[in-house]
């Protein structure tokens, strides 16, 4: 079921998703939010595992970027990629072992962020919310997993490393999708 009303509809043996909702959608909705909860299942589907997160390449490989609604996640991309970083996804990053596979290539952005940043053009309406879409360079199709970054706010800006159990319960937390995992020793190898 979607938020917004409606439903989508997946059929594994084609690989095929149809969208069962009152209106049309335009391509710019289907790139983002649409696609995300049909790429989370399919990727299970494939053998794949999925987080809610969004990604930036660092000197080590791929940074995974995960945090509750509101946390900054796309916001502390945007920043990134403005500072010359590459951005691998913005709302669901798919793993395929120990590499990560390159999502979308925009990024979407509240209102706020957007104009405090200066970038981003808006969409309109995408999903529930207002959206400022901001286009993202092509990069590499698959890049090695390096670790993850857990956002929240705080009074002050710091790191704070996390234990071993800590960082598979907030993985958990992000998974994409939530089914049962075909190697639930993956999940460890991430965390």
């Amino acid at each position: 079921r979607l938020e917004t009303g409606g439903h989508i509809e997946l059929d594994r043996r084609n690989g095929a998703a149809t969208f069962v909702v009152n209106r049309p959608l335009s391509a710019e909705e289907l790139v983002h939010p649409y696609l995300a909860p049909v790429a989370s299942v399919m990727a299970h589907w494939y053998g794949r595992e999925s987080a809610h997160a969004g990604a930036f390449v660092g000197a080590g490989g791929v940074i995974g970027v995960v945090g509750d609604r509101e946390s900054g996640k796309s916001s502390t991309l945007a920043r990134l990629a403005l500072d010359g970083l590459e951005i691998v996804c913005d709302d669901l990053l798919v793993l395929e072992g120990p590499r990560v596979l390159a999502g979308p290539r925009s990024l979407d952005l509240r209102e706020e962020p957007a104009q405090r940043l200066g970038v981003g053009a808006s969409i309109g309406r995408a999903g529930a919310r207002e959206r400022w879409r901001l286009r993202l360079d092509e990069i590499r199709r698959e890049l090695p997993m390096a670790g993850w970054a857990h956002l929240a706010w705080g009074e002050r800006v710091e790191v704070v490393p996390l234990k071993g159990a800590d960082r598979v319960a907030r993985l958990l937390v992000h998974r994409g999708a939530r089914l049962p995992s075909a190697e639930p020793s993956v999940l460890l190898d991430l965390a």
